[in-house]
């Protein structure tokens, strides 16, 4: 097996069901002479599970037989949520978790100030209702919120656009 399936196989230790691949972190493997260089994405910069990502992509590729293993993080460009794939879009749903919508765009130069961010609906991903409530900001991790739906009233996670 190749180091980049090797690689891309290792799962994202706060959403198992993902693997990096899955997720859009993974941005290259290199078979080099003498070893082997993956460069991942953070998803964001104070990504609590970049060390045990780190640690995960060693031990797979080591047990696979890939001696020398180097783990580069490179955080320009960053990460985008645009960047999970399909594949892991339909992992998040079938797990509960609603899938973010498009990433932000803005224009260059200066941020615009906003006092009340217009949000996209976020569908319910078990029930399939249109829109759903915010509960709290933040969920399980930074990139997570917890919503509401108001069909079927289930709670649920969803990531949040970035």
């Amino acid at each position: 097996m190749t180091a980049f399936a090797v690689a891309a196989r290792v799962q994202d230790p706060e959403l198992p069901w993902l693997t990096l691949a899955d997720l859009g972190i993974l941005r290259e493997v290199e078979e080099l002479a003498d070893r082997v260089v993956v460069t991942i994405t953070p998803t964001y910069s104070g990504c609590p599970a970049m060390g045990a990502i780190r640690d995960d992509l060693t031990g797979a590729l080591r047990a696979a037989g890939y001696g020398r293993v180097e783990v580069r993080t490179v955080l320009t460009p960053a990460w985008t949520t645009d960047w999970i794939t399909p594949a892991g879009r339909e992992k998040l749903t079938a797990a509960g978790i609603a899938p973010p919508g498009p990433a932000p765009r803005r224009a260059a130069g200066p941020v615009p100030l906003t006092l009340f961010a217009v949000r996209p609906p976020v569908p319910c991903p078990r029930c399939g209702a249109p829109d759903s409530e915010q509960i709290a900001a933040f969920s399980a991790t930074a990139c997570r919120e917890l919503r509401r739906c108001p069909a079927c009233r289930e709670p649920f996670e969803h990531v949040k656009e970035i």
